[in-house]
């Protein structure tokens, strides 16, 4: 890293160097949620079967850009901040929930696994933005907006279910 100069944001500054470290690694674990998440809403996309199935499908599809992109901000704020973006090595899944069901006809385990996973990723999206806050704006800025987006993605699974129960399907 270069020696701090006049205007540096906090985070960047010699005595941040261990806070730094701690929001490279939420960087990081955001970046691999959304890889994971793009993986998942592929796989959920393409699976289902039937009529249902297809809005849901349709509409993973349109999520799956949108959650690469996130990954690629995340990616390129981990470099900015003099971290280094990690390979498929370092990746663990963990959403359980977003495996594709056994039934393919099963959409409602999709939605669930959906919401699940969005809220998930606004919870930790949460957490680093209270990190940042008075440490690193640029990092608190590009996270709200990404959250913002996290949060329209899970209003809409959300709808998907109360459909599905005020039509006696749950």
């Amino acid at each position: 890293m270069t020696h701090a100069r006049a205007g540096q944001p906090p985070i960047l500054t010699e005595e941040n160097n261990s806070k730094r470290e701690e929001l490279l690694g939420l960087l990081k674990k955001a970046y691999f949620m959304e890889l994971e998440t793009v993986m998942s809403y592929i796989a959920n996309s393409v699976n289902p079967d039937g009529v249902r199935a297809r809005e849901i499908a349709e509409s993973l599809d349109q999520d799956i850009q949108e959650e690469l992109a996130h990954a690629q901000q995340f990616a390129n704020r981990i470099k900015e901040l003099y971290g280094v973006v990690p390979g498929s090595m370092e990746f663990s899944p963990e959403q359980k929930s977003l495996q594709p069901p056994e039934r393919q006809t099963d959409v409602i385990s999709i939605i669930r696994g959906v919401v699940e996973a969005e809220q998930g990723a606004i919870e930790h999206y949460s957490h680093i933005i209270e990190f940042c806050d008075g440490l690193d704006w640029v990092t608190q800025d590009m996270v709200i907006d990404i959250q913002r987006e996290e949060e329209g993605h899970r209003r809409l699974f959300e709808g998907f279910l109360r459909e599905f129960e005020a039509e006696g399907h749950l």
